[in-house]
């Protein structure tokens, strides 16, 4: 999937966006707008960026488990290596330490992400302090010509790059959560 990005400084206009792209066919969760008027975009009911996805969470996260992995590979192979596996205890300590320094590393680099917006939207802050909005869209191949055609109608609307979008498998996951709370 690739994920298309639109700066506009008219809500209404991504109203009708966004109710084309879906009469088209393509998923409410593929739809987003960020903006930081969480109000105004909560008032034309569109499909907004939920908190999580504005921080660096998953990013920070990553980075925080890879530099977990590499103290956790320190640390055993420093164990092997100066023979202190050899004592009564064996690899136990040294196996729980690793493990608690990849999930303290985790947690760390996490409770990094959450102080950061999302590297992905980096990029728009300017815009979006200046009163824009980014509406972008996860599509897929077959959902292109969708795109397009929709877009031909809103000649206003600012391309402003493309990136890679959500995983097909998240998006559709999302889809099946939304249809199953609008049912309860």
């Amino acid at each position: 999937m690739n994920r298309h990005y639109y700066i506009s400084d008219n809500l209404d206009e991504l109203e009708q966006l966004e109710s084309e792209l879906e009469a088209g066919g393509i998923a409410t969760e593929q739809i987003h707008v960020l903006s930081e008027r969480d109000a105004e975009v909560e008032r034309h009911q569109l499909h907004d960026v939920n908190s999580f996805m504005k921080q660096d969470l998953v990013h920070a996260g990553r980075i925080g488990s890879l530099v977990g992995v590499a103290l956790a590979v320190l640390i055993l192979l420093l164990a092997w290596l100066n023979d202190w596996t050899s004592s009564a205890a064996g690899w136990i300590p040294f196996l729980f330490l690793a493990v608690a320094l990849l999930g303290f590393s985790i947690w760390e680099g996490s409770l990094f992400g959450l102080q950061r917006p999302n590297a992905a939207f980096r990029r728009f802050a300017d815009q979006l302090h200046a009163g824009k909005h980014l509406f972008f869209v996860d599509v897929s191949p077959a959902q292109e010509p969708i795109l397009s055609q929709a877009l031909a109608q809103h000649p206003r609307l600012e391309l402003a790059g493309t990136g890679q979008a959500s995983p097909a498998w998240a998006v559709g996951l999302q889809h099946r959560l939304h249809r199953l709370r609008k049912m309860m």
